[in-house]
């Protein structure tokens, strides 16, 4: 798989945990299957699920610098780190979610594992993903 794909796939996964937490906040969704269980009333929820979605903003923002989507705002190398920051936090959440109280939230796991694996796709490639191959013998491709 190559970055590009995974990037587009981790998108597309971000976008769809961002309209699951705002499912919760609109009530469509009740909030005690969310966050292991352990949140007590709607004023939790609101903090919780407004951390939740700016996370999951920031880090589609993240992979859009990655991908050169938008103009850096942040060094390249920073946005690796936070990355890799990302994929520790996936990897604990993986964790965190097979000992959750509820069910739905142990599924989730399953989740979180492959934003891991998808991070780890996108960061294992060295070369930006716009950049041309320069790995041939010298000469070629110029």
């Amino acid at each position: 798989m190559t970055s590009k794909t995974a990037i587009k796939i981790m998108l597309g996964l971000l976008v769809t945990v961002i309209l699951f937490h705002l499912s919760i906040v609109f009530k469509l969704v009740p909030y005690d299957i969310a966050w292991g269980g352990r949140l007590q009333n709607d004023e939790q929820m609101y903090v919780f699920e407004a951390i939740s979605i700016s996370i999951n903003i920031f880090l589609i923002v993240l992979l859009l610098i990655k991908r050169e989507f938008l103009k850096p705002f942040i060094p390249l190398k920073v946005v690796n780190i936070l990355l890799w920051i990302f994929l520790g936090l996936f990897a604990l959440n993986t964790v965190g979610n097979l000992l959750a109280k509820t069910n739905f939230e142990k599924y989730f796991a399953i989740l979180t594992l492959a934003s891991a694996l998808l991070l780890w796709v996108i960061l294992r490639e060295k070369k930006s993903p716009h950049s041309p191959d320069t790995s041939g013998p010298p000469g070629e491709g110029s």
